[in-house]
């Protein structure tokens, strides 16, 4: 057994944790750890501009990967810029290690430099957190740490380690195997639950997969394709499942919630049977809950227990891992595709009767067109980032999603200035695949500095920016519910991002016209540096379908009569 540091002991649990980067940003409290960082070689370490980059980097990378992501922080300030980073992950439930530096242990309390009571302020956004004490117990917290991350529903964890205890001497001994007794998720479902579901399957008329994040999480996704084409059971996926079913898949109805499509959410509202697969029917899904899939028996199957039932009662509970609990059920269904064609022909119907269309323009360029374009031009082999807006829902809806982990999206925060960081950590995860930011000239300026990240590293990402001149979300609120008060929402005097992309050391764009988006797009593609392809949008153009606040999620605005 050697005898190590707490700096190495870090560096060495992140070697057998099989830790190729890590994203951070050092810190007076982190000293120990980034000086050893220097001496060692087992992981890449990427100094973002800005701790909130650095997590949604780790984030990105994680989403990306399906790994654990790991960040360095200092305390204080160092550690609650990283907290939007730990909320954006947790509400996703992507798998991430954050570990900070604190004042040695003879200051906490004290109100010393940069201290901050980080376990009390991290509680409520991660998984698990640690505040290390003694040096003995770091190598069994720093496995754990890692365990809790990855195992039943993922989550961040924040290890938090005083200044000393970085510096101090102890002996080295790293679990192979962690058992906690008060943390056992649960693999395999119930085999009796699991029958019913099969039965209530068989006798139902309308049954809807709902797919949630959860199934790329768990693996899942081809054996859902293999469960839905055998069945006959068409789907609908929520933001973090697109990618679970092909988009063309002829089963797969898009995206469901406040901007779902018609027919998904008409499915939603006339289904006798919703199996909910990793998803936990959050408020943009359920719309008014009293009115939510209320002629459905609720299957409900998912790794976390607190989850099912939490929001809308499930009568067929199945706890365990989907991918598990998918192939026992599949062993036991006997349902075939002419069973539900009935059903299939109605949803057609519903789906001619409203698509999900736009209106183009020869004469300004719309955003939808630009999203189908990029998608036309890079294909299945490229992952896709977002910031969060209406370029986020446009992207849900004209982009096509045929893999799962293409998509890098903040879901339950809704987090703006998460889709440049979170693409550079995706690039570190996916090497020579094109990897697309889309965001918008609000969202855009919230990590900006993260262009200096990918230049110094060699990692080049598109930033695709649909420039409305607004904050376009909340513009098209105010459009429709606030009389056309536009408060603080006009975004028209904006800096030159072709001028700030070269500043950085990147390539910039800015286009009006179709050809002049393609040949951008296409040259961006080819360079070896980040780039910035400012799109001039149409300013006024709406997310659509669009259903408001509290109304059914069947009460859809379909057309732009509110519009300006």
């Amino acid at each position: 057994m050697k005898e190590l540091n707490g700096s190495q002991m870090i560096s060495e649990a992140l070697k057998l944790e099989g830790v190729e980067v890590v994203f951070g940003y050092p810190g007076g409290a982190a000293l120990n750890i980034y000086d050893e960082t220097y001496k060692q070689e087992y992981f890449r370490h990427v100094l973002t501009r800005h701790e909130q980059a650095a997590v949604h980097a780790a984030d990105g990378y994680a989403r990306a990967s399906g790994k654990v992501g790991v960040a360095f922080v200092t305390s204080g300030p160092g550690f609650t810029n990283a907290v939007t980073g730990l909320a954006t992950a947790y509400s996703d439930s992507i798998p991430l290690v954050l570990i900070s530096g604190q004042v040695a242990t003879s200051l906490i309390g004290t109100d010393a430099f940069q201290e901050i009571d980080a376990v009390g302020i991290s509680r409520p956004c991660v998984k698990h957190n640690y505040l290390v004490k003694n040096i003995e117990e770091l190598p069994r917290i720093l496995k754990e740490a890692f365990y809790i991350a990855r195992t039943g529903r993922p989550g961040p964890v924040h290890v938090d380690i005083p200044k000393d205890i970085t510096a101090a001497i102890g002996k080295f001994e790293y679990p192979k195997e962690i058992n906690i007794p008060t943390y056992k998720p649960t693999y395999k479902g119930n085999a009796k639950q699991i029958k019913k579901a099969a039965e209530i399957i068989e006798a139902s008329n309308r049954p809807l997969l709902y797919i949630g994040g959860g199934a790329i999480i768990s693996g899942a996704s081809e054996l859902i394709r293999e469960f839905a084409k055998k069945t006959g059971i068409p789907a609908i996926t929520t933001l973090m499942g697109l990618g679970v079913m092909r988009d063309d898949d002829e089963l797969n109805l898009g995206m469901a919630g406040m901007h779902g499509s018609y027919v998904a959410n008409m499915a939603l509202s006339e289904s006798d049977l919703l199996i909910a697969l990793g998803a936990r029917f959050d408020d943009r899904i359920t719309g008014k809950l009293s009115e939510f899939a209320k002629h459905a028996k609720i299957i409900h199957v998912d790794i976390d227990p607190s989850s099912i039932s939490k929001i809308v009662n499930a009568h067929f509970p199945i706890v365990g891992d989907l991918k598990s609990v998918l192939s026992e059920l599949m062993g036991r269904i006997n349902a075939k595709p002419e069973n539900f064609e009935k059903w299939r022909e109605i949803l057609a119907r519903y789906n001619s009767l409203y698509p999900l269309k736009y209106t183009d323009s020869e004469e300004v360029l719309k955003p939808q067109w630009v999203i189908e374009k990029t998608s036309q031009m890079v294909g299945d082999d490229v992952v896709v980032s977002t910031d969060v807006g209406q370029h986020q829902m446009w992207v849900a809806q004209f982009f096509a999603f045929n893999k799962p982990r293409q998509l890098v999206t903040s879901g339950g925060q809704g987090t703006m200035g998460f889709g440049l960081p979170a693409a550079l950590g995706a690039k570190w995860a996916v090497g020579d695949k094109p990897v697309i930011n889309f965001t918008g000239d609000g969202s855009i300026l919230m990590n900006i500095q993260e262009l200096m990240t990918s230049v110094v590293d060699k990692k080049p990402v598109v930033n695709i920016i649909l420039n409305n001149s607004f904050l376009g979300m909340v513009r098209q609120w105010q459009t429709f519910f606030y009389e056309h008060r536009y408060s603080n929402t006009d975004l028209s005097i904006q800096p030159d991002f072709v001028k700030l992309a070269e500043s950085f050391g990147g390539v910039g764009f800015r286009v009006k016209t179709k050809k002049e988006f393609e040949d951008a797009l296409n040259t961006a593609l080819k360079s070896d540096k980040i780039s910035l392809i400012d799109v001039v949008v149409d300013r006024f153009e709406n997310v659509l379908p669009m259903v408001p606040a509290g109304a059914a999620i069947y009460n859809m605005i379909l057309d732009d009569k509110g519009q300006k």
